[in-house]
């Protein structure tokens, strides 16, 4: 049943509609949106016309709603990732050359992966994450590297959490998530494989932020039959580029 008044304010109403639309599903019935936001279908239809209005959603011709282009607008505009994106772009241009899979950009948001951006090819490796996609920390060679080099606080959160499982080997147990994430500070890099998929492979360094931090992973997903330990120094090779890039630009 959707919620009663709980003294909510209206913008984290508005908040949880926007939240409801994802890479895997864009459009939604207003009774869909009302269900999956938890809200009354009174409520959702008003504050949706009023999104609408401004241009953040849209209504399709069958009536089902969908992202607006002007939050998209905003979105890339404000963008705190678009700094990033554009230092690294180059870079991940020239090692999805090399590699021909999948190439990935993603930062630590709260105690999850953001991937910010991903070349891709024809033919490529199976993949689970999209631009904008998010995944549990534990599971993913990005999510590895980024958890190594955070804060202690979110270490600690996320292994005092249960670990999902998403194949047999996914990391799902607190002792193994230390000894994986102390060889990544040793070594600098993180091989998973069949983490998320079992016939992928991830590999993942981190781009080096001020003290000992990282700003973001740099990965690529190929076969589990790839030698992915060959290619650590190319991946390493761009992410020390794009940590340069990134410091040339915050002088300017």
């Amino acid at each position: 049943m959707p919620r009663v008044a709980t003294g909510e304010s209206v913008l984290t109403r508005v908040v949880r509609i926007i939240e409801v639309f994802t890479a895997s599903r864009r459009s939604w019935t207003i009774t869909e949106i009302a269900r999956a936001a938890d809200l009354p279908i009174a409520t959702t239809s008003r504050l949706v016309a009023e999104l609408v209005g401004h241009g953040l959603l849209a209504r399709e011709p069958d009536g089902r709603v969908s992202v607006g282009m002007r939050l998209w607008e905003l979105a890339q505009r404000a963008s705190p990732a678009l700094s990033l994106r554009e230092a690294a772009m180059p870079f991940l241009e020239d090692v999805h050359h090399v590699v021909g899979h999948h190439v990935q950009l993603s930062v630590l948001d709260g105690d999850e992966v953001l991937f910010v951006e991903r070349l891709s090819a024809p033919g490529a490796v199976i993949n689970y994450t999209d631009i904008a996609g998010r995944l549990p920390l534990h599971a993913s060679s990005s999510g590895l590297v980024l958890l190594a080099y955070s804060p202690p606080a979110v270490r600690q959160r996320i292994l005092g959490r249960p670990l999902r499982r998403y194949t047999g080997n996914t990391i799902a147990d607190p002792d193994s998530l230390r000894r994986v994430l102390a060889a990544a500070r040793r070594s600098g890099h993180v091989i998973a494989e069949g983490h998320i998929h079992a016939g992928a492979t991830g590999v993942a360094v981190p781009i080096r932020g001020s003290e000992d931090t990282a700003a973001a992973a740099l990965s690529v997903i190929v076969p589990r039959e790839t030698d992915a330990f060959a290619l650590v120094p190319v991946l390493r090779t761009a992410a020390r580029a794009i940590s340069r890039a990134l410091d040339r630009s915050s002088i300017h």
